[in-house]
């Protein structure tokens, strides 16, 4: 590094620093959407260290690119960083490690515009694309080694309240951000491939000629 980095003119700590963030770029760039698929997981422990806020609103970018109905789209975003809102949100949420968090950003719906173009289907699509969004926007926060959890349980008249949330708008998670701490957690199973499958009709497991499909034989 350091004849390299004579060889360039420039100072060796120059040279290792953007060293580092060249390998972390390729890194980033490098993960494929089933790396980050089978990756995300629910994060509770933050590390001391605060992420870069501009990463965050990176990965809410993603959620623009989500299906939408009629391409109405309902979703919002809300980034708090006020460590007075956040004290107060992790109290709606009952839930200390949300106050832990350095960031925490709480998606909401605008369902009314989509109810107005498809009536009573509207509040069903206004659901679907929220979580079609926050999928993306978690996948997001994985490629970019930020971790979080989708809390749901929550008070919502009291997030509202914080946030000056309208009533006709539905809160549909809160997610505190942080850095992943490196904390050894034992893997939780997900339900296997021919357990969540079923081919023609329901609880068929079968593909026709006979063959029962698994993870390991696709």
């Amino acid at each position: 590094c350091k004849a390299l980095a004579h060889n360039l003119n420039l100072p060796a700590e120059d040279f290792q620093q953007s060293l580092k963030i060249f390998i972390l770029l390729l890194i980033e760039k490098n993960m494929k959407i089933g790396d980050a698929i089978k990756s995300r997981k629910s994060i509770r422990n933050f590390s001391l260290e605060k992420p870069n806020w501009r990463s965050i609103i990176e990965a809410i970018d993603y959620a623009r690119f989500a299906p939408l109905a009629g391409n109405i789209n309902t979703v919002r975003f809300i980034l708090v960083k006020d460590a007075t809102k956040i004290e107060k949100i992790k109290g709606a949420c009952q839930q200390d490690f949300v106050g832990k968090a350095p960031f925490v950003v709480v998606v909401v719906s605008e369902t009314a515009r989509v109810v107005k173009s498809y009536g009573e289907f509207g509040e069903k699509f206004s659901r679907q694309q929220a979580g079609a969004a926050i999928e993306n926007f978690l996948l997001g926060l994985t490629e970019r080694d930020l971790g979080t959890c989708w809390v749901g349980y929550f008070d919502e008249p009291m997030v509202r309240n914080i946030l000056g949330i309208p009533e006709i708008c539905n809160v549909e998670g809160i997610f505190p951000i942080g850095i992943v701490a490196r904390v050894k957690e034992a893997p939780k199973e997900k339900a296997d491939l021919e357990n969540v499958l079923y081919y023609d009709s329901w609880k068929n497991k079968y593909m026709e000629p006979k063959t029962r499909i698994t993870t390991q034989n696709i």
